[in-house]
């Protein structure tokens, strides 16, 4: 199914991002559990893609164990960083084999040793191209990433807000967010998109603050920490149990709100972590 279709329901989804393990680690300790996931009725499960596509094949296999043993409506990521062209349409026809109709397109991170990495080498440098690709190579639902507070690599808000609507135009379905931590930064996003003619759905993404490893995160996507998010992390430094139950109080009174206000749902990074979504879930009051 498209995941376009539950929009027009006019009811708020629930979805979750899981990400394959390291290359040296069984799949199983995904795997096991997706049971546990499916008992959360989520409405999808996305599946990321590793910086410069290190996990393509994994990505795909668990796309299509999602949809196909357990039953989940799944989304797979693709990133155009450093494929070819005959690459990303390989990609693309086993998605489609594999009944794959979801994709979250994004340009993607390079390979974490290549920090000077070159954009330009892949077949497409931004993720507008990829998108029109896309559309033009079958019937897929599109998803793209919404930056609250812009793209790290944009020198202006203005800038990413450009790049923003050349993404809508090339053919996306629904918008979803980077990771925030103060949801007035998504309210007032809103009224910039809808002044800039987006008019797709833009669902909130929701990264509940499970250890202090949190900043290193915000850092490398450019996201901001409210103060008393930093004293909290502070404040549990040494007890990593309580900044936990911190941080998943503070993503349950996060998702509260923005669903209350009007969000068209939540898509929660997990972090494959299930003890811990099914938390922050009975902490929103979903669950």
């Amino acid at each position: 199914m498209k995941l376009s279709q539950l929009f027009l329901d006019n009811r708020q989804i629930l979805s979750f991002e899981v990400f394959p393990p390291k290359p040296e680690v069984p799949l199983e300790t995904l795997l096991e559990s997706i049971p546990g996931f499916r008992e959360l009725s989520p409405d999808y499960i996305s599946v990321t893609y590793g910086a410069g596509g290190s996990t393509r094949g994994r990505t795909v296999e668990i796309a299509s164990t999602l949809k196909n043993t357990f039953g989940i409506e799944a989304m797979a990521h693709l990133t155009c960083v450093g494929h070819s062209m005959e690459q990303i349409d390989g990609i693309l026809e086993n998605l489609k084999r594999e009944n794959i109709e979801n994709i979250l397109a994004l340009r993607g991170d390079p390979p974490i040793d290549q920090p000077d990495f070159d954009f330009s080498r892949g077949a497409f440098r931004y993720a507008n191209e990829l998108i029109a690709h896309i559309k033009k190579q079958g019937d897929f639902c599109i998803a793209a990433a919404a930056y609250l507070e812009g793209h790290v690599d944009s020198r202006r808000l203005a800038e990413d807000r450009k790049w923003l609507r050349q993404k809508v135009d090339a053919g996306v379905d629904f918008l979803v967010t980077q990771l925030f931590f103060d949801n007035r930064l998504y309210f007032e996003f809103l009224d910039r998109a809808a002044q800039e003619g987006i008019n797709c759905p833009i669902v909130p993404g929701v990264m509940p603050i499970f250890s202090s490893r949190i900043k290193t995160m915000t850092a490398r996507s450019g996201c901001s920490i409210p103060a008393q998010l930093v004293l909290m992390i502070d404040k549990y430094h040494d007890s990593p149990e309580d900044l936990r139950k911190a941080g998943i109080e503070y993503a349950g009174r996060q998702i509260r709100e923005l669903l209350d206000g009007g969000a068209p749902g939540i898509h929660l990074y997990t972090m494959n972590r299930l003890k811990s979504t099914t938390e922050v879930l009975k902490a929103a009051g979903l669950r």
